[in-house]
């Protein structure tokens, strides 16, 4: 009788354990249902807004639009070097920047000419350097010289060293805006051809 009784309820034990087994199984995937997703959504990565809201809009007067694929001008030198001109934009402080790209299509390792420097004592501090880089405005008849800060030193890419055959690099130079009249400027770069571009 007890050894029946015993049998019987070793048999009821694993019942029951299963039992209690699915019941938090259930209890698990249910409960996740409206607190998980609350918390998910809380703990998500939010797109990206940034906090000074530049996220909004252009600003100082820039376009929503999307920049041109198209480059403003391609300079090939004798040297082997060519410059690409993708865009010159003012800003609302008065400045104009210039970006591009600069690479080396001789088929050989080369250094920038020293001639890009320009001649100021500052500007050859800085090393090698598109600081010899200058705009003509010929319709106000003025000539923009890559701008200096505070110490003497230009503000556009410095420390050019040897570039490899093939080698790319990204560049910019920051000049003093020319008049809002002024809707195109030549590009002045020693030993390469002289450019026009437009201004945006």
């Amino acid at each position: 009788m007890s050894t029946r009784h015993g049998a019987k309820t070793r048999r009821g034990v694993p019942a029951a354990l299963v039992a209690v087994a699915l019941t938090f199984s259930l209890a698990a995937c249910g409960g996740g249902g409206d607190g998980d997703e609350g918390k998910n959504a809380k703990d998500a990565p939010k797109a990206s807004t940034p906090a000074d809201g530049s996220g909004d809009g252009p600003k100082d007067g820039g376009s929503a639009e999307p920049q041109s694929s198209e480059p403003l001008a391609t300079i090939n030198g004798s040297n082997g070097f060519q410059i690409t001109l993708r865009t010159a934009e003012r800003d609302s402080g008065g400045f104009l920047t210039v970006e591009g790209v600069l690479k080396n299509t001789s088929g050989k390792s080369q250094f920038p000419p020293l001639q890009w420097n320009g001649q100021e004592t500052k500007v050859s501090q800085t090393g090698p350097s598109f600081a010899g880089m200058t705009l003509v405005d010929k319709t106000g008849k003025k000539r923009y010289y890559v701008l200096r800060d505070t110490d003497g030193y230009p503000l556009t890419t410095t420390g050019l060293t040897t570039m490899q055959s093939g080698q790319s690099i990204d560049f910019f130079a920051q000049f003093p805006a020319p008049p809002e009249g002024t809707k195109s400027v030549d590009v002045q770069i020693p030993l390469m051809p002289t450019v026009t571009i437009g201004l945006s």
